[in-house]
């Protein structure tokens, strides 16, 4: 067995069943959020149509108003509108839907204007048309919640309980209980299995809270600020953990110490943006892939590509691809030794390849795969140090990093963060620049550090 199946080895999950069914059951309810709000505006304008003695059949009208009903569902959609806590928050789900029809009748009123094409339509059945969408609209949301909260409760989401040698809350009605030392899980911020264990035990939850001693609980929000989950910490007394909120579970105290920091609007636009770039580049490199692919295996014997375990999104261990630069029997698997300026383990093609960040290239599968992105905090290998300490032992912030997807590029690349770790401030800079993206994600950011790396792929620090 490898390192990694060792990880998770006799760790429960969720019934599968169970967890799909939650899913599912977000996905159906915000398909049915978007399905009333399109039957909410349609009866509106047909109310609208009515009031104004105009035929409701006339596709002079359906046709500009199915427009405007698409415009609204973009809107709300890229509003989070539809996102699983409008489902059961009214106050969130009537907020995000009013903002999207007031961002549609503006659209509606620039395009009206800016086509002079007010004489076509009715006054009044468009103002009582937009009254009505609009009543209609926050009227189905508030009996959607309702409907939600009486039906399902908490249910709507997987929840896990971690004891650690903690209080057990007197009502988990609904929870999954793990007990930590039975399981042989601890709050080890040293091992990175044991973070890849705890991310395995993760992934299918929603939310999850732990119940430990005073003494180890700044150790578990670490260790949940990187994995990628709605994280809480039961606590009958502020520590120093940097919590993000407080809140109450089931009547007990509890600090939230994590959150994904991408919903799952900007996640789908990530991965789309992924997707529609990796692709056509992947195609139109090929021929430079099968001719680096072919040097290595003339330059020196061994496989075309190197992998090495990395830490990606939630703490979770990946392989990731390089093509090879070094000689087989000097590989650092564990990455313990940075690379140094005319490094002998180096191969003659390995030295144009670094140079060049051609050795990256394979990593484009691991885009494809899901496993990284092409922009993000660089991962890196588990043995890699800064003034022999490994890099999380230097700055705790470290594992926070793994909140997103490691990426191919990232801010700190085209900052001129990359190359050997020889002190402490190399790996510090890296892990600043990497949170500054994390807490700033925006798709046109991602955009601008894509362009900015093509002005850093020869870089004085590439070796």
């Amino acid at each position: 067995m490898s390192k990694i199946d060792l990880a998770i080895a006799g760790t429960p999950s969720r019934q599968p069943a169970t967890a799909a069914f939650q899913r599912n059951a977000r996905l159906w309810l915000s398909l049915v959020l978007l399905l009333a709000d399109m039957m909410a505006l349609a009866a509106g304008f047909v109310i609208g149509l009515r009031v104004a003695g105009i035929p409701i059949l006339s596709m002079e009208v359906w046709q500009p108003l199915a427009g405007g009903i698409l415009v609204y569902g973009t809107i709300a959609f890229h509003n989070q509108a539809y996102n699983p806590r409008c489902l059961t928050s009214m106050t969130a789900s009537c907020r995000s839907a009013v903002m999207a029809f007031a961002g549609t009748l503006l659209i509606f009123l620039l395009v009206v204007f800016s086509l002079k094409v007010t004489d076509n339509f009715s006054r009044l059945g468009i103002s009582t048309g937009l009254f009505f969408s609009g009543a209609l609209i926050v009227m189905q949301r508030v009996l959607v919640v309702r409907a939600v909260r009486r039906h399902f409760a908490e249910g709507l989401f997987a929840q896990l309980l971690i004891i650690d040698d903690g209080l057990i809350p007197d009502d988990v009605n609904g929870m999954t209980i793990v007990d930590a030392p039975t399981l042989g899980l601890r709050a080890d911020l040293d091992d990175p299995y044991m973070l890849h264990r705890l991310g395995m035990l993760l992934r299918d939850f929603d939310r999850v809270v732990i119940s430990c001693p005073l003494e180890r609980k700044a150790d578990w929000a670490q260790m949940l600020k990187g994995g990628n989950i709605l994280g809480e910490i039961i606590v009958p007394e502020l520590d120093p953990m940097a919590p993000l909120a407080v809140q109450s579970h089931r009547g007990v105290s509890t600090l939230v110490v994590a959150r994904g920091p991408l919903n799952l609007a900007n996640r789908a636009k990530k991965r789309l943006l992924d997707i529609i770039l990796t692709v056509p580049v992947l195609i139109a490199l090929a021929p430079l892939m099968i001719a680096v692919a072919v040097a290595i295996r003339l330059d020196s014997p061994g496989p075309v590509f190197f992998r090495q375990e990395r830490i990606g999104r939630g703490n979770r261990l990946f392989h990731i691809l390089k093509f090879r630069s070094m000689r087989v029997e000097q590989c650092d698997t564990a990455g313990a030794t940075s690379t140094q300026r005319d490094d002998n383990r180096i191969t003659r093609v390995g030295r144009f390849i670094r140079s060049t960040s051609i050795d990256e290239l394979p990593q484009l599968l691991n885009v494809l795969l899901g496993e990284m992105s092409l922009v993000g905090p660089r991962p890196h290998a588990l043995g890699s140090t800064a003034e022999d300490q490994l890099f999380w032992q230097v700055d705790r912030q470290y594992w926070h990093r793994h909140a997103l997807k490691p990426g191919i590029t990232g801010l700190a690349q085209i900052r001129g963060f990359r190359g050997a770790t020889e002190t402490r401030r190399d790996i510090l800079n890296r892990v600043e620049a990497d949170l500054e993206y994390l807490h700033g994600w925006s798709l046109m950011r991602d955009i601008g550090i894509l362009v900015g790396t093509a002005r850093v792929l020869v870089h004085r620090n590439a070796y």
